[in-house]
């Protein structure tokens, strides 16, 4: 392979296996069920206490779902995650439960939850009878958490549940154990990007902030760049060609502008550029056949037409002969006297008069017998002879195309434009050179650090919203200097898009551009941006499997409604629905009677 050239992978998911059951109960309780519902991939596995809790998550699939067809054959039911394959051929029937990183569709949420606990092995019957850690977006609203509970306490019958947000989660797994830490979390996603404070190892709600850009937004962006760049190669640009790109060959750039500068010199471009390789067919580079092979292919296509010929001769002339014979037949009514049956055939014929029928008896003849000697001929000079015009009779089969009427073998030479064998040129004539693989290689330049730029600057995709670095300053400012000092001190990096090479020193120099001269911040990547949220919730499942006050039971459920959250280190701030008391139709019967008390006559004349 050349330099810079890359093959696309165009990885296609195998399909999860099922596991016969899941891991037994530990002591009085049920081992807990994990799951990190993202909008871009589920995660799920078991919280096996112990001192090897396990590996990663023992499901990993896209949080996709698609519907089979129904009709004769039955068609295949919803398919999920692995299930579906390659995601490109069904990508117009993809639905996902999902909005922004909100699930607001349950019916589809029910699909992948049945996924899950299927492919886990939950053994319990007509329930999931295991507790549940659940991860849930920032600042979740009321109406989307009750709906999840509703469907979690009355679909699958689970003991209890607990929510909590994912970045916190990857958060405290890589903090130390125990530790009450205060940061800044910069959580970015597939659809959202998040900064969120945490002040003395509980999340300030009130100044958490989100932009409304992320992986998705970036492969979007990247697939219009290249579409338009390549207008040749537009169905082949697809999202899931995309998200390779931005997941093995694009940066962030620690100065943007700087960065571009640097791509307008050749030598840096030509060193720089990742040629990714489409594929194509070699089908297409030509005909390579020599003068023998050619003769022989020409030869091929003669036997074929010959073949072809004979073969429409011959049903013709039964055509024709069955024709004759019945006009035979109708003459011989006319010769026997049968009058009556005479006339009614000549109707049935469309003909007037005895003259006419002997008229279309003799052309008939005529052609069958011509008909006739063309096949013999053709079969002892083995040669492409031609039906002879048809008479013109009624009802009739028209004439056969051109083929028909060709003459001689020399009438053929303009199907074939290659010269014969002595005639042709020399192979070494000097011909231009067409590359087809060089044809379907995409360059990605500047491209490469263009689409995970959005999330620093959302205005290259017309998006009006500030980027991180302005969200971090914005943040930072509501605190005062000595909070500000204490939040920079740990500011934490999460979520699959921070895992561009390069984005830890771009969100250092923001830092150092934005902070006072000589002031300290540190900087931290997530050991595993993607799986530390499951890491973190199994992490937090074990330590309070006891403990009551962090799960949601099925009596809170019932009794305080399914909006009603147990706060914990890692989730969301839970803000009950406040209604205003209303007046009962009884007491405001009593207040009208009573009438208005001292110096109320004269307000109620006023009003």
């Amino acid at each position: 392979m050349a330099a810079n050239v890359y093959l696309f992978r165009d990885a296609r998911a195998a399909p999860d296996p099922v596991l016969e059951a899941g891991p037994v109960a530990h002591g009085p309780q049920p081992v807990p069920l994990v799951l990190d519902n993202g909008s871009f991939q589920a995660r799920a596995g078991w919280a096996c206490p112990g001192p090897d809790p396990g590996p990663e998550p023992r499901l990993q699939f896209r949080a996709v779902c698609a519907r089979g067809r129904g009709g004769a054959r039955g068609g295949a039911g919803p398919q999920v995650g692995n299930a579906l394959g390659s995601l490109e051929p069904l990508r117009w029937m993809l639905r996902s439960p999902f909005d922004r990183n909100v699930p607001v569709n349950l019916e589809l949420q029910e699909l992948l939850l049945d996924y899950s606990f299927q492919h886990l092995g939950v053994s319990s019957q007509g329930c999931v009878d295991h507790p549940i850690v659940l991860t849930e977006a920032v600042c979740n609203p009321l109406y989307s958490r009750q709906m999840m509970s509703e469907l979690l306490f009355e679909c699958y019958g689970i003991p209890k549940v607990a929510y909590g947000i994912d970045s916190l989660f990857s958060f405290y797994h890589n903090m130390p154990k125990k530790a009450v830490s205060s940061g800044l979390i910069i959580s970015s996603g597939y659809q959202c990007t998040h900064i969120l404070p945490i002040l003395d190892g509980r999340l300030d709600a009130k100044n958490c902030k989100r932009i409304n850009l992320g992986g998705s937004q970036a492969a979007g962006y990247l697939q219009r760049l290249l579409q338009l760049k390549y207008p040749g190669h537009l169905a082949a640009i697809t999202l899931s060609r995309m998200e390779e790109i931005l997941q093995e060959h694009s940066y962030i750039a620690e100065d943007y502008v700087e960065e571009l500068q640097k791509w307008r010199c050749p030598d840096y471009y030509e060193n720089n550029v990742h040629k990714m390789q489409l594929p194509f067919s070699s089908k297409l580079l030509g005909s390579t056949l020599t003068s023998e092979e050619k003769q022989e292919r020409r030869q091929q296509q003669l036997r074929r037409l010959q073949e072809l010929n004979a073969r429409r001769r011959e049903e013709k002339l039964q055509l024709d002969q069955e024709r004759l014979d019945r006009l035979l037949y109708v003459q011989e009514l006319l010769e026997d006297g049968q009058m009556d049956q005479f006339h009614k055939a000549l109707i049935e014929l469309n003909m007037d008069s005895p003259e006419e029928l002997q008229s279309y008896i003799q052309k008939l003849s005529v052609a069958v017998e011509q008909a006739k000697q063309k096949i013999l001929q053709a079969e002892v000079n083995l040669e492409v002879d031609v039906v002879d015009s048809k008479p013109e009779t009624p009802d009739l089969e028209q004439l056969e195309p051109a083929l028909e009427d060709v003459e001689s073998m020399n009438d053929f030479e303009p199907l074939f434009s290659e010269e014969a064998p002595e005639a042709e040129k020399p192979v070494t004539a000097v011909q231009p050179v067409f590359n087809l693989a060089a044809y379907h290689q995409l360059f990605v330049g500047t491209e490469r650090i263009r689409a995970p730029e959005i999330i620093f600057q959302p205005s290259l995709i017309g998006e009006e919203q500030a980027g991180v670095a302005e969200t971090l300053q914005y943040i930072l400012d509501r605190y005062p200097k000595d909070t500000q000092e204490m939040l920079v001190q740990n500011v934490f990096l999460t979520g699959g898009n921070v895992m561009y090479p390069g984005m830890k020193a771009r969100i250092e120099k923001e830092l150092l551009a934005m902070r006072p001269f000589q002031s300290s911040f540190q900087v931290h990547l997530a050991l595993n941006p993607v799986l530390d949220a499951w890491y973190g919730a199994r992490d937090w499942a074990l330590d309070h499997l006891n403990d009551d006050e962090a799960w949601i039971t099925r009596k809170d459920y019932e009794e305080k409604g399914g909006e009603f959250l147990r706060e914990h280190c890692a989730s969301n701030v839970y803000v009950p629905i406040r209604l205003p008391k209303q007046a009962s139709r009884s007491s405001e019967a009593q207040a009208s009677i009573k009438g208005p008390g001292p110096g109320g006559s004269g307000a109620g004349e006023q009003a």
